[in-house]
């Protein structure tokens, strides 16, 4: 099991929150089936931004509220402003350590395919993140996907053949396709057909000793009236 910690402050639901972001913290929110009221808190902007991106929505993190243990949480959701897209604002969700939780993880592809490195082959992901259920503190940041096994165009990696760390099992048993890897495409070449051209340099020769057929004729006709 994998966690963060986070260090946090009380805060009052009067507070001003423009002036709280330009004093250097960023307001949140901490709800559960357990809690009797939703708890108002905030940390700093360089504190909470590392945790947002380290976390993910897949990681305990540790919440520490003015000294004081508050229990494990993941991330919900997270709120950015939308012209510069700083985080504003961030919902936590405080979690029973004894109960299942669905959780959406991350996939992270490893490895190397034989049908691209030597084929030439595009990989294909179909799938970027997978919904499970487990205990808390089953829960992990990402699920490997082997893609090794890729050899050919007609291989492909499908939901049940990944590799579930202990503890977690898939919401949805399905057949999904996960990865895959298509040919490449063969590309295109125009060029002007042999016979098209040499229809063109006949029509043109043809244009050509008509020109001058013609232009004898004349010449031959003004030599007798001469005569």
């Amino acid at each position: 099991m994998e966690s963060l910690k986070l260090t946090a402050q009380k805060r009052n639901k009067s507070e001003d929150v423009k002036k709280m972001i330009k004093s250097g913290f960023i307001p949140a929110v901490v709800y559960g089936p357990h809690l009797g009221t939703n708890k108002l808190v905030k940390a700093s902007v360089n504190d909470l931004r590392k945790i947002v991106a380290a976390a993910g929505e897949s990681t305990l993190i540790d919440l520490i509220v003015e000294g004081k243990s508050e229990g494990k949480v993941l991330i919900k959701e997270e709120q950015r402003d939308p012209i510069k897209d700083t985080l504003i604002h961030v919902d936590f969700y405080e979690v029973d350590m004894t109960k299942e939780i669905h959780a959406e993880i991350p996939l992270r592809f490893i490895g190397e395919s034989k049908a691209v490195k030597e084929l030439a082959g595009v990989l294909i992901r179909s799938i970027n993140e997978i919904e499970v259920k487990c205990l808390p503190a089953d829960l992990v940041n990402h699920i490997e996907v082997d893609i090794s096994s890729l050899n050919t165009f007609d291989d492909v990696i499908k939901i049940h053949d990944l590799r579930l760390p202990k503890g977690i099992k898939l919401i949805h048993e399905t057949d999904d396709v996960v990865a895959t890897v298509a040919e490449p495409k063969a590309e295109e070449v125009f060029e002007t057909a042999p016979a098209e051209s040499e229809q063109v340099a006949q029509v043109e020769t043809g244009a050509a000793e008509e020109a001058e057929a013609v232009g004898e004729e004349k010449a031959e006709g003004k030599t007798e009236a001469k005569k």
